[in-house]
């Protein structure tokens, strides 16, 4: 007859089994679990197993192995019949993983504990359903990785909030990706450069749960695309397609590139988003409320007046301290019209940037994601981007700057 185990766990240094009814006790496999990460979503100190696969599971990823019909217990509250204890001591992440992610192509995103449900299920779809990553051949080959995808998603349009479906056309061979106003359309409504683009979901602002952005340049502007598919296979294959094209081109781009190097610039998640107040540069301007997003990567905080707008209204490049940024608290005293009252004040060589949190919790959210951008060091690209920005007067309330290309000045504005 199999043994039962309870499992007792204190803290992740501190456990043991203990075989009910006798005074037997064990430590193994439990030690390996708390000493390692959730196979599906790499948080440390998992406290859940499916004892079908042999894994160690976080809560979140244990309720998706349950509805893929994989049998999960509890490490802390279910009692362990022995056959089940040996098996998870004979099996564990590690023997899992030579088995289950032997062949993930470097481009192919694993998500992480932050990250949408709709990537994190079918990440694990992808392993153990359709076994895509034990390095066997498949045919025919799984889309994401033929170079050349196409179908059908439902776009946001830029002046309104309907959602239609357009046809999009991804293209590995020519570094772009097409859209089409109709299926049968003679000619393209754009073609965005895998150059520019980059991809991230936004379930939640896209009030989807699937929701996928696009953001990439449009001329002089940053042009944002909101897209998502019914099926969440479908609008994940899209996202690893784009991931595959983009890392084409930056293997191309940057042949001398590490995969160490050039794998987090495939495709990235904004650091901060959210709406403050803003005014304008003599801080006597009424204060607007704008949909702000901040770009760690490329340093750049964009504004815009809704969060779905397709272009922004402005764009503040954010610098070292070194080279004159900082970042504090204040308390704005001329600035009129503002509803909110935790401000948060952005110093560059030109000038102050005033902005108002409806929370302080908000506010110190700002200021921690601002200090980080302005803590890491600029690269070599980022000093032309500061450049590009570079403000050098104000006259009645517009803003004079230099063109990097043509050293002329020219005058332009920007809404508050």
């Amino acid at each position: 007859m199999d043994t039962l185990y309870a499992v007792v766990i204190s803290a992740p240094n501190f456990f043991k089994i203990s075989a009910v009814g006798n005074e037997t006790t064990t430590e193994e496999p439990w030690r390996s679990a708390l000493l390692s990460e959730c196979f599906s979503c790499y948080l440390v100190y998992p406290d859940w197993a499916s004892y079908e696969l042999g894994v160690f599971v976080c809560l979140n990823c244990s309720g998706i192995h349950r509805s893929l019909s994989s049998r999960v217990k509890s490490i802390r509250l279910d009692f362990w019949e022995d056959k089940l204890v040996q098996f998870m001591k004979s099996s564990g992440n590690a023997n899992a993983q030579a088995l289950y992610e032997k062949a993930v192509p470097p481009y192919y995103y694993r998500p992480q504990q932050h990250d949408c449900n709709v990537l994190r299920e079918q990440w694990i779809r992808a392993k153990y359903e359709r076994k895509e990553f034990t390095g066997e051949t498949k045919y025919p080959p799984v889309s994401y990785s033929t170079g050349f995808y196409e179908g059908m998603l439902w776009k946001k349009g830029k002046e309104n909030t309907q959602f239609l479906k357009r046809k999009f056309v991804l293209s590995e061979r020519e570094f772009t990706l097409t859209y089409y106003n109709k299926e049968n359309s003679k000619g393209p409504k754009a073609v965005i450069a895998i150059k520019d683009l980059n991809a991230t979901f936004q379930p939640q602002k896209i009030g989807h749960p699937h929701g996928l952005q696009f953001t990439f340049q449009d001329n002089d502007h940053t042009r944002n695309l909101y897209v998502y598919h019914e099926s969440a296979e479908e609008i994940v294959t899209w996202y690893n397609a784009i991931r595959a094209a983009r890392y084409a081109y930056l293997k191309t781009a940057y042949p001398t590139g590490t995969d160490e190097e050039l794998i987090p610039k495939i495709t990235r998640n904004y650091l901060k988003e959210g709406y403050m107040e803003k005014t304008g540069p003599l801080q006597k301007e009424p204060f607007r409320k704008r949909w702000f997003i901040l770009d760690s990567q490329n340093r750049k905080l964009f504004y815009f007046k809704e969060q779905l707008d397709a272009e922004e209204l402005g764009v503040i490049f954010i610098g070292t301290e070194s080279n004159g940024y900082s970042v504090k608290e204040c308390v704005p005293k001329h600035a009129r019209g503002n509803k909110w009252t935790c401000g948060v004040s952005v110093e560059t060589p030109e000038r102050q940037f005033v902005f108002m949190c409806e929370q302080e919790r908000e506010q110190r959210e700002w200021l921690e994601a601002l200090r980080k951008v302005m803590s890491r060091p600029m690269a070599p690209q980022d000093y032309t981007s500061e450049h590009d920005f570079t403000i050098l007067f104000i006259v009645n309330g517009t803003e004079a700057a230099v063109s990097p290309k043509s050293a002329t000045v020219f005058f332009f504005s920007r809404k508050a």
